[in-house]
């Protein structure tokens, strides 16, 4: 009888092992990514910009772990606000979402601020790496005992390695730390055009250099295998020791 459990490690395993299926992965997401196919999807009425896989698998993760706090770098058009916030609901009590970005559009503020899921959602305004903003999360932090931290703004390895530096004290033992965008690393040199990020300075890289220094974190690299088309390949980190 066929093992129909979501998180088989042996039936995962052998798919991720699966050659044929790997390409046919990765042919996937280099053509729908010419189309911009993240930019498909929303959550409670806002834009997104994820992949519905990273989607589920965050899902996953915070019901899962029932992280108090979750704080997250690159606001956008502000759907994984919303997206965290909605999850939080449904766990019930106070958890709280903080969003960071360099420049808060006001349009997409008066949208994430008449949502009705707001009351769960505090945003700053400034660079995730500026030491008085991060002044400003910490403080917002004191006292919450599970944290989740998830990275999505400047793409470069210089940015997120500080951002990296910066927050995972933030995460202890059994939460997670996810960092976005790792997949440019395995994207044709110049794919980006318009960004100063690209292959061989990237998200990835950055973790490679973390994770180099800092035993606090492990790649779970479950999740990419099972996930097969992911914008973070590898880019989900879950904390192994206070």
């Amino acid at each position: 009888m066929a093992n129909h459990d979501p998180k088989d490690p042996e039936r995962i395993a052998r798919m991720a092992a699966d050659k044929e299926v790997q390409d046919l992965a990765s042919r996937f997401f280099l053509k729908t990514f010419d189309y911009q196919y993240s930019y498909n999807f929303t959550w409670l009425g806002r834009p997104i910009i994820q992949y519905p896989q990273d989607i589920i698998a965050v899902q996953e993760l915070i019901w899962s772990v029932k992280p108090d706090l979750i704080i997250e770098t690159g606001i956008a058009h502000g759907g994984s606000l919303i997206f965290h916030a909605s999850m939080l609901e449904l766990l019930g009590g106070d958890g709280q979402v903080l969003g960071i970005d360099i420049d808060i559009r006001e349009h997409n503020r008066v949208e994430i601020e008449k949502h009705p899921l707001f009351k769960r959602i505090s945003m700053i305004q400034g660079s995730s790496i500026d030491q008085a903003i991060v002044d400003q999360v910490f403080a917002f932090a004191k006292g919450k005992q599970n944290v989740m931290v998830l990275l999505d703004s400047n793409h470069t390895h210089d940015h997120v390695l500080k951002e990296l530096e910066l927050y995972s004290p933030l995460v202890r033992k059994g939460g997670y730390l996810i960092v976005f965008d790792t997949v440019v690393e395995d994207l044709p040199q110049g794919y980006f055009t318009n960004r100063p990020w690209d292959k061989g300075d990237n998200p990835k890289t950055a973790l490679q250099e973390f994770l180099r220094t800092n035993d606090r974190f492990e790649i779970d690299q479950a999740i990419s295998d099972k996930l097969l088309i992911s914008v973070a390949p590898s880019g989900y980190l879950r904390c192994i020791k206070d």
